[in-house]
């Protein structure tokens, strides 16, 4: 009778089972693992390159449109606001008082059209080629090129100061509960994307506006770029403007605890 291959014969070394090796199992699993992560990696990407800028794009994008709702929606609240105070002043019961008193609120609030004489600070960006223009500076940085938060605020609080009776930046008038902040080398103001060049014009008396400008500590500051890197700087007078009213919402947003 013959011996099977597994059966240790008479004289000879005994021959070993085959055994359970772990370390195949998993090696099968790592492969299979790879595959799984390069499988999710192509249907994550669709079939592109995921290094591109594509989803930035896609988010600026986004960001553009939300600012143009933005937008329509505040010309659309406008409207609707002239129409309800339209209504209101047909006969509304008040006293000639009491009507002053509404308007005056209205003017120091910024929700009404404001005339008088005006000037307009413009701030931009030095050239992106920009060289230190007088000796002793060093050569710039990307960040001494740009406009800054602390730029657009610097005048604008120099303008308050000088007596400014409205502040209108790019096409939005300020009111009291206004923040201008800026991210990366854009505004954002009251929901709103803008991109230099900045401009901010103010009703006022054009001689105390100017010289307010010129005594901010701030500005001098600002006024060192513009002269060493070539950042933009030019206040024009306008003669007799009119401001437009305050046309968003004026209800407070404000943060709530987490229940």
């Amino acid at each position: 009778m013959s011996n099977s291959a597994d059966t240790p014969q008479s004289g000879s070394s005994p021959v070993r089972r085959r055994g359970f090796r772990p370390v195949r199992v998993l090696t099968v699993a790592v492969f299979a693992l790879a595959g799984l992560i390069f499988f999710t990696s192509f249907n994550t990407a669709k079939g592109t390159n995921i290094r591109t800028d594509a989803s930035l794009l896609k988010l600026s994008d986004l960001i553009q449109e939300r600012s143009r709702n933005n937008g329509e929606l505040d010309e659309s609240n406008g409207s609707l606001r002239r129409v309800v105070e339209a209504l209101a002043e047909r006969d509304d019961g008040s006293t000639k008082a009491e009507d002053d008193k509404l308007a005056a609120l209205e003017d120091r609030a910024g929700t009404q059209k404001i005339k008088g004489k005006a000037v307009t600070v413009t701030l931009d960006d030095a050239p992106p080629n920009a060289t230190a223009k007088l000796p002793g500076y060093p050569e710039p940085q990307p960040d001494y090129l740009v406009i800054h938060q602390q730029d657009l605020q610097a005048v604008v609080n120099a303008l308050w100061k000088g007596g400014a009776k409205g502040i209108k930046v790019m096409d939005q008038r300020l009111i009291s509960t206004s923040a201008v902040r800026c991210v990366g080398n854009t505004l954002i103001l009251q929901g709103r994307v803008y991109s230099p060049p900045y401009k901010i014009q103010a009703v006022g008396d054009p001689g105390k506006l100017k010289q307010a400008l010129a005594d901010s500590k701030a500005i001098q500051n600002y006024m060192v770029y513009v002269n060493v890197y070539g950042l933009g700087w030019n206040v024009a007078d306008d003669g007799t403007v009119t401001l437009p009213g305050y046309s968003g919402t004026v209800d407070l947003q404000y943060a709530k605890p987490v229940e």
